[in-house]
C-alpha cells in the first residue's frame, strides 16, 4: 500500500455481531461494547441495532497508522465479542437470517424507528466510511463535486454483501440496494456553496424523510462533526487492508480534488441518471462484469473504471485482491455458516481472536 504524505484521515467500520454457535445476528452490542477497553487510540460505539458495532479511528496521516489502529479497534472487539459468546463478521448485510433485532434505547434511534417504520425494522447493513479532512465547508461542497464520477467506482472495489438473510442475491453489495430504498440516497447533487448544500438538506428535514440536519444518505456528504468529507460508498471491508486501501483511494481523489480547485478547474457536470446507474451497476457486478462510465455514459467494463479512478488520484496502484464478495461466494461452497466462518477469520487476519468455532 502506497504511504505518502497527504490530507489526514479516518476510517468509521461497522461490524456485526452473530451467536457463536447458530451463526445468525444476536442483540449483545452493549455486553460486547462494556468489554473494550485499553484503546490507545480511536473509539467504539453502537448502532440503531444491537446487533452492529463500530469502530472509529482516530485523525490517522499514514496508511500505516491508519492500518495499525483498525487492527487494534477490530482485535478489541473480537476478543469482547467472544467473550459474549459471539463473533465480530465483516459483512456488508447479514449473511443468515433472523427475527428483527432489538434497536438500542436511545432517543435518535426512537426517532429514526419512528420515521422508517418497517424500513429499519432488519436493517444491519454494515459500510465503510472514510473521512478525509477539508479547510472548511465550501471547500468540502467543491470537493464533493469533483468526487461525484467515481463514488460508484469505489463501490465497486468494496462490494461484501452478495448474502442476505440466507440467500445470494445475485448483487456483489446488497447492501447498496438496501441503501437505496431511503430518501436521498446515491450520488449527491451538485452544489455550489456550503449555504446551498445546507439548505438542500434542511429542505430533506422539512419534508419530513430525514430526522435531522446531521443525516442523509448520500455517499458523499459534509461531516456533520468534523471538518471532513464523508465518503460513505463502500461496504464494510472484509479486512484490514481492504479498508486502508478504500482509505487511501479516497484521500488521493480528495487530495487530486484540491489541487484541481487550487488551479482553477471546478467538477464535472454529470448526469444525475447515468450516476444512478453506474451505483446500480457498480453494486450488481462490483468488478465482477460490467460498469458506467459517469464521463461519457456508456458500459464499460469495472476494471477499466478502476484503472482510470487510480491513474486519475495519482496512485501507482492499490491492493485489489479478492474482494469480499468474492471470498463469500468461494466459501459458500461450504454453505452459508462457512461464509460466516470465512469472514470472521478475515476480519482479524487470522489471528488475535483464533478462529471460529467449528
Amino acid at each position: 500500500m502506497l504511504d505518502r504524505p497527504g490530507s489526514t484521515m479516518g476510517v468509521e467500520e461497522e461490524f456485526l455481531l452473530v451467536d457463536a454457535e447458530t451463526r445468525r445476528p444476536v442483540p449483545c452490542a452493549d455486553d460486547v461494547l462494556a468489554r473494550v477497553g485499553g484503546l490507545r487510540a480511536g473509539r467504539v460505539h453502537g448502532e440503531l441495532h444491537a446487533t452492529q458495532v463500530e469502530f472509529a479511528s482516530g485523525v490517522c496521516t499514514t496508511a500505516g497508522q491508519l492500518a495499525d489502529q483498525l487492527t487494534a479497534g477490530q482485535r478489541a472487539l473480537d476478543r469482547a465479542a467472544r467473550d459474549v459468546g459471539a463473533l465480530l463478521v465483516p459483512a456488508g448485510a447479514p449473511v443468515l437470517g433472523a427475527t428483527p433485532p432489538p434497536r438500542r434505547d436511545q432517543e435518535r434511534f426512537r426517532r429514526i424507528t419512528d420515521l422508517y417504520g418497517g424500513q429499519v425494522a432488519d436493517y444491519q447493513c454494515c459500510g465503510c466510511h472514510v473521512h478525509v479532512g477539508v479547510p472548511d465547508r465550501d471547500t468540502a461542497v467543491a470537493v464533493v463535486n469533483h468526487l461525484r464520477p467515481w463514488l460508484p467506482t469505489l463501490l465497486a472495489l468494496s462490494v461484501n454483501s452478495p448474502f442476505a438473510h440466507g440467500r445470494d442475491t445475485g448483487f456483489g453489495s446488497w447492501r447498496m440496494v438496501e441503501q437505496s430504498r431511503f430518501p436521498g440516497s446515491g450520488v449527491p447533487p451538485r452544489f455550489g456553496s456550503a449555504d446551498e448544500y445546507d439548505a438542500a438538506v434542511a429542505r430533506l428535514v422539512d419534508c419530513g424523510v430525514v430526522v435531522d440536519a446531521g443525516m442523509s444518505f448520500w455517499l458523499a456528504r459534509l461531516s456533520a462533526k468534523y471538518p471532513t468529507v464523508e465518503v460513505r460508498a463502500a461496504d464494510t471491508a472484509a479486512c484490514v487492508e481492504a479498508a486502508v486501501a478504500q482509505a487511501v483511494l479516497t484521500r488521493a481523489l480528495v487530495d487530486r480534488a484540491l489541487a484541481d480547485l487550487a488551479a482553477g478547474r471546478e467538477g464535472p457536470v454529470l448526469d444525475d441518471q447515468v450516476l444512478a446507474a453506474a451505483v446500480w451497476t457498480a453494486a450488481r457486478y462490483g468488478l465482477d462484469g460490467p460498469g458506467v462510465d459517469p464521463r461519457r455514459g456508456v458500459r464499460v467494463p469495472a476494471t477499466d473504471l478502476v484503472t482510470a479512478l487510480v491513474r486519475h488520484a495519482g496512485l501507482p496502484d492499490v491492493p485489489r485482491g479478492d474482494g469480499g464478495a468474492r471470498l463469500q461466494r468461494r466459501a459458500a461452497a461450504g454453505g452459508l455458516v462457512a461464509v460466516v466462518d470465512a469472514l470472521a477469520r478475515a476480519c482479524i487476519g487470522g489471528g488475535g481472536g483464533g478462529n471460529p468455532p467449528s
